[in-house]
């Protein structure tokens, strides 16, 4: 069968895709995954044809990540805040015409189109134009529910989520009727969100139903069926081991399991100013501390004997060894962490970042905080919270019932096998 696994975003949001479309190779299909141009080589790594869509990721995320930290630190500033909105929206729009030829050359004849959240309009049009069917893939509840944001009732969770829903899609409503015009669609009623599920396609949940308690009850309509619709299959990783891996699990040998810290392709303002906070607060509670460095430089920043700067790592190898993770709150660390059976401590940027805060603080097994409301002293305050014996057993049990990721692989894989081939003829 032949597949397209589309998904425009950071490594977080592409290695789902990477995972399963290294997956479907193996069976011997043919698959292709479109990303982001900087993501093009760790996607044919996996096995897959890859190809670019979209902008460069740098384009938008610098003004993306301003535009948020403004928004929850001087809300008011309406007009700052629509300039950002303007500057990182603009790429991401102006790629619209080139995405949708890029889907359009590749799904035409293709057994099944898979998507993520990141230009998800577009692919959606392209499928029903294609008469492909179509799935999606959410690393995170995206679809409204009471669950997503903890810290509100489920009602009024299920009310914000319909309301952000219902301001998206205006907000992108002239760009999806005019390319459903030029597709000859006819013009769409409601959100694409809505068309998406009332053509009942799939919906793969890539992260653990124990993480949402309750969710999967609210959605067991679309599961009642003979292949779910909504189906909860866990986090998905590739787990790819690293060139230092071994110096790395050396170096914790040597001493006392450190705490991980790490911020992905999130930016911090100062590197040095980063580290010396780190090195502090680990200092001030006698522990070690061991940075990924992610996307930031942390080339030329002060030394510290008890703090190691590392690069690429394998995070199922590397953290079970550590005490403690504190990151910024991408889905796909936030997993890793929590399979490892770690307290986690998120010092968050994005909006979802600062969900998956407050999930781990309602699961008790660890709590979340601002990045730029993070000093040395609220590090030492949250790192005493979490480094306790109660919140490292309730990890270690959380991890227990957690999906194993070759399982979660292979069930995501099945599920798209099966769902391509019930929507053939």
């Amino acid at each position: 069968m032949k597949f397209v696994l589309a998904n425009w975003g950071t490594r977080g949001e592409v290695e789902p895709f990477a995972a399963i479309g290294r997956e479907l190779v193996r069976r011997g299909h043919d698959v292709h995954l479109v990303v982001a141009p900087e993501m093009v080589g760790f996607a044919e790594s996996a096995g897959p044809q890859a190809v670019a869509f979209g902008p460069s990721l740098r384009v938008a995320d610098d003004q993306h990540h301003e535009y948020w930290k403004l928004f929850f630190s001087k809300p008011w500033k309406l007009q700052e805040l629509n300039r950002l909105l303007r500057e990182f929206s603009a790429p991401l729009e102006e790629y619209r015409g080139q995405v949708e030829k890029t889907l359009l050359s590749l799904t035409d004849g293709t057994d099944l189109l898979l998507t993520g959240m990141n230009y998800e309009d577009v692919a959606s049009n392209i499928a029903e134009y294609c008469g492909t069917p179509l799935a999606t893939l959410q690393i995170f509840p995206l679809r409204s529910n009471g669950f997503e944001m903890p810290f509100l009732p489920p009602a009024l969770c299920r009310a914000a989520m319909t309301m952000l829903d219902w301001l998206t899609w205006r907000g992108h409503k002239a760009e999806d009727d005019a390319q459903r015009a030029a597709l000859g669609l006819p013009k769409a009623r409601g959100h694409w969100t809505r068309r998406i599920a009332e053509s009942h396609a799939m919906e793969i949940q890539a992260y653990d139903e124990v993480c949402y308690p309750g969710l999967a009850d609210e959605w067991s309509t679309w599961n009642n069926r003979e292949i779910p619709e909504r189906p909860f299959v866990g986090a998905l990783t590739m787990q790819l081991p690293a060139d230092g891996d071994a110096e790395i699990l050396s170096w914790i040998e040597a001493g006392t399991p450190p705490i991980f810290f790490s911020f992905g392709s999130m930016p911090v303002d100062s590197a040095a100013d980063t580290i010396a906070m780190i090195a502090g607060a680990c200092a001030q509670l006698g522990e070690r501390a061991l940075v990924g460095a992610g996307w930031t430089d942390f080339s030329g920043v002060p030394t510290y004997d008890h703090v190691k700067i590392v690069g690429a790592m394998n995070y199922a190898e590397v953290l079970p060894a550590c005490r403690a993770v504190v990151h910024h709150g991408g889905a796909g660390t936030t997993n890793a962490g929590l399979r490892a059976g770690r307290p986690t401590l998120v010092t968050w940027m994005l909006p979802d970042q600062g969900c998956w805060g407050s999930r781990l603080k309602k699961l008790k097994v660890g709590t979340g905080r601002r990045f730029v409301a993070t000093t040395e002293k609220t590090l030492v305050a949250d790192l005493r919270t979490i480094l306790t014996p109660e919140y490292a057993y309730r990890a270690q049990q959380l991890a227990a019932r957690m999906m194993k990721p070759a399982d979660s692989v292979a069930l995501a894989t099945d599920l798209v096998e099966k769902f391509a081939l019930s929507r053939r003829g």
